[in-house]
């Protein structure tokens, strides 16, 4: 245990730099959920067949589109997307350019799970939203988000833990990060102690994630109060 503290000491600084990047990076991949992916899957849920505001062509090009990203395996996305990251930010390595392939990822992620927590609002409620003769907009941000606001937390909380399962890849293109700190400095020079501990670290904050999504879901849930 005294030699493990004394490593840890040794590697302070990596380890602190490493936790910077995998905030940044998720920091990234969770602006691109919320700004894209949560419009994209309203639009899902608008456009599908017999949906408020049927568009099957609109449907059919975002549904192709977020079932491609979803099915590419993460590694082969990443090295698919250089040119398009090299593309957005000037370079295919570093911590910023690890964030494009994760904002994807994140953006295509969000769309569906909120897409279908869309799908469990009450159909009452959209026909409550009609016969007020509420646009679009209102449909959805009075209504729609109103109502599903609980499922779309515990969404993104389930898309948070994900970024921070594929950020853990990110190595391959200098992305750096926590699992990164964990292969390089532990794995490759056979201190698997460090190693553990890195990966015990890794869990702990997934359950806080956990936690604190679920505290809010539940503090944002109107059903039975």
């Amino acid at each position: 245990m005294n030699d493990l503290l004394t490593r840890l000491g040794e590697y302070r600084g990596e380890i602190i730099t490493s936790i910077v990047e995998t905030g940044y990076m998720l920091g990234n991949s969770m602006l691109a959920a919320v700004l894209v992916g949560l419009p994209l899957g309203t639009l899902l849920y608008l456009s599908r067949p017999g949906g408020p505001f049927e568009r099957r062509w609109l449907h059919s090009v975002l549904n192709t589109y977020v079932n491609v990203v979803r099915s590419v395996p993460f590694l082969l996305f990443v090295v698919a997307l250089i040119p398009i990251t090299r593309w957005l930010v000037g370079t295919s390595f570093g911590t910023t350019a690890a964030s494009v392939p994760l904002a994807f990822v994140a953006a295509a992620l969000y769309a569906r799970f909120s897409e279908q927590t869309l799908l469990d609002v009450p159909e009452q409620t959209v026909e409550l939203a009609r016969s007020l003769g509420a646009g679009p907009l209102q449909l959805v941000v009075r209504f729609l988000y109103s109502e599903a606001r609980s499922g779309l937390v515990l969404s993104l909380t389930t898309v948070t833990i994900s970024m921070v399962s594929y950020s853990t890849i990110m190595g391959v293109v200098g992305g750096g990060g926590v699992g990164d700190f964990a292969i390089r400095y532990g794995y490759q020079t056979y201190e698997y102690d460090l190693m553990y501990t890195t990966i015990v670290l890794m869990i702990v904050a997934v359950m806080l994630i956990q936690g604190a999504g679920t505290l809010l879901a539940r503090l944002l849930d109107k059903r039975g109060r």
